[in-house]
Parts: C-alpha cells; structure tokens; sequence
C-alpha cells in the first residue's frame, strides 16, 4: 500500500514567505495549495485562488517522522494570486 502523505509545501504561493513544516502561521486548501495567515486573511479572504476552496490551517508534521516522510522542498509561487 502507498502511503500519501500531505504535501508541506516551503512557502507561501503568494509573498514567498518561507513556511517550515511546523510553522503555525501555514494555511492549506484540498489541493494543498499553501498561503501564509497574512495573506490568506488579508488578501485573500480565506478561499484558494487556485480553486476556490477554503483555506484552514495547515497542520504540523511530527519533528520525529519528517526523516520518513519528509516535506517538500519544491518552492510554489503565483505573484499574481
């Protein structure tokens, strides 16, 4: 069986705001498009410009288990959300 983890993309796809795994100030939609509080609550409105879902809080990854199930290091960035 396939383990599918959730995608804990780097950064902010709006302002580039870098968003450790545990970083508590990380929002996330159902297709794990990821934005910072700021701009999801000041800009954004808490919905996804990408699909227009809502925006809730990301959650945090266990510090133990990110050696086997690491986040992600590729950097998403949509000037223009």
């Amino acid at each position: 069986m396939e383990d599918n983890m959730l995608e804990l993309r780097p950064n902010c796809e709006r302002c580039d705001k870098d968003l450790p795994p545990n970083a508590t100030k990380a929002m996330i939609c159902s297709f794990e498009c990821t934005f910072c509080t700021s701009c999801a609550a000041n800009v954004l409105n808490n919905y996804c410009p990408n699909c227009g879902g809502s925006l809730t809080s990301r959650p945090i990854r266990p510090t133990s288990l990110l050696k086997q199930y690491p986040a992600s290091l590729k950097r998403v960035v949509k000037k223009d959300s």
